[in-house]
């Protein structure tokens, strides 16, 4: 299996139901459980000026829009529910919250091969939800799809057992797991949350691994995978500094994150940050604040083959 280091082109939903969502709120320490008037349209802003700073920078946008039978408040985070691979391969996922699952696009593969994409597989995982089993994309999974490795952090939303069968079939050769947690010992819920990978850099928040073992472990693997290192506080996590995106822009790797992550870098995370991409930074604090998640996880990367450039989805 022989993936490529970046996607050029990333999927985005429509925010057309954006609010919190209790049914997430127990595993999800960053959202807040009140949606405030106006949520919906600011959503949509943000979501509008997030998709022209990456196409400012070269990335394609792929626009989604949501199923008319689901109004998941969670939809903008599409990450979570699919994820595709240059081999042509198209993943579904199992979702803890049942509100969720709504958010499946059915014949979700037909579409993306009408839009001139290449599917050659569908492989759904989300039969696992009736054995309570979940893996929610690359939210519970970090990538490194240069060396075929996973990483991931046992939570609610992530079963580290299924993660294995899901690195068997797709091929990757090994899956790195290590706990984290917040300060209060609560587990955290999704891997992307302290841990962003490519260009080269891993950026990674230590303080949240309680074992220092594990975090020795950790960092040598990472570091044997010939990556640069940007070590992040849990107050950065708290600001979405490890949920970010690398790309592959116009002119070279971008990396996408919040303008609420990038304030919280100090000078000399982003020189190193800015050693491996361009960073493009959009304010989403609506969404950050109500949806507890960040611009990683509104981002589906589309890594399957074009067959006639279409990119454009509806």
């Amino acid at each position: 299996m022989n993936e490529t280091k970046l996607a050029d082109t990333v999927a985005l939903v429509r925010a057309k139901h954006f609010g919190a969502n209790e049914e997430t709120f127990a595993s999800n320490a960053f959202q807040v459980a009140v949606s405030e008037p106006g949520a919906v349209e600011r959503a949509m802003h943000e979501q509008a000026s997030l998709a022209a700073a990456l196409e400012d920078a070269g990335v394609n946008i792929a626009w989604l829009n949501p199923p008319e039978h689901s109004h998941s408040p969670d939809g903008v985070f599409p990450n979570n529910w699919f994820s595709t691979h240059e081999d042509g391969r198209l993943v579904l996922y199992p979702m803890e919250a049942p509100s969720r699952r709504s958010e499946r696009l059915p014949d979700f593969a037909d579409s993306l091969r009408m839009q001139g994409f290449h599917v050659a597989e569908t492989i759904d995982f989300s039969d696992r939800e009736r054995d309570v089993r979940f893996l929610e994309g690359t939210g519970s999974l970090v990538l490194d799809r240069v060396n075929q490795i996973v990483y991931a952090c046992p939570s609610s939303r992530t079963d580290i057992a299924l993660a294995h069968e899901w690195a068997e079939r797709l091929g990757y050769r090994e899956v790195v797991e290590f706990r984290a947690q917040d300060p209060s010992g609560r587990a955290v819920y999704h891997t992307n949350v302290v841990m962003s990978l490519g260009a080269g850099l891993a950026i990674i928040c230590f303080e949240a691994i309680p074992v220092q073992k594990v975090r020795d472990r950790l960092r040598h693997r990472l570091e044997e995978s010939g990556l640069a290192i940007l070590e992040i506080s849990w107050q950065q996590v708290k600001a979405f500094a490890g949920n970010q995106l690398f790309l592959q822009g116009r002119d070279g790797p971008v990396v996408a994150l919040s303008a609420t992550a990038n304030a919280s870098l100090r000078e000399e995370q982003k020189t190193l940050l800015d050693r491996h991409a361009a960073r493009c930074v959009a304010d989403i604090a609506t969404i950050e604040r109500h949806g507890g998640g960040s611009v990683r996880c509104m981002l589906a990367e589309i890594f399957l083959p074009r067959t006639n450039g279409g990119v454009h989805l509806v």
